[in-house]
């Protein structure tokens, strides 16, 4: 997905409260999506131009609670929600949604992004000077072995998706 500046955000805006236009005549005029444009629209119309400003933080459980308990209560859209909280992007609420709908509160709350630092490695040993020819030729028919076990496994597993594939919309036409 593109992601647009905030000077291109509020020319646009701009330019359809301006202009007797549709959102569609002038989201086809500059190249977005209507719906982009709408939210646009709507959120600099509740927040100014400091609502075109995509926002990057991190929403605490109980922020999401408080926004699908709104949603909920006022009977707000998705769409209209993230105008009113100045999310940034609609389908975030869908996710709150499931996750709270599976798990509750608990599964509202911020995902730690403490991932385990990436195993460190190390350059490959330089060949010793004092391999044989014969030696070489062993290690790389190992390693060409190697080789073709990997890319037919790969070609293995790629067909048992693809079956499962063809299985999945067969079953769904039938």
């Amino acid at each position: 997905m593109a992601k647009y500046d905030e000077q291109f955000k509020l020319d646009v805006v701009r330019r359809y409260l301006s202009e007797q236009q549709s959102y569609a005549e002038v989201a086809r005029e500059v190249g977005v999506d209507y719906s982009l444009l709408r939210r646009w629209v709507a959120v600099y119309q509740l927040h100014g131009q400091g609502g075109l400003v995509r926002p990057r933080k991190r929403y605490s459980a109980q922020f999401k609670f408080e926004v699908l308990k709104r949603i909920e209560q006022d009977g707000l859209s998705d769409r209209q929600a993230v105008a009113v909280y100045n999310l940034g992007d609609a389908g975030i609420i869908g996710k709150w949604r499931r996750g709270y709908d599976e798990g509750g509160m608990g599964a509202l709350e911020p995902r730690r992004r403490d991932s385990p630092a990436m195993p460190h490695k190390y350059p490959p040993e330089p060949t010793p000077k004092d391999m044989t020819e014969k030696q070489l030729r062993e290690e790389n028919a190992y390693l060409r072995a190697e080789l073709d076990y990997l890319k037919k496994l790969d070609a293995l597993i790629q067909a048992e998706r693809t079956e499962a594939l063809v299985k999945k919309r067969k079953w769904s036409k039938g």
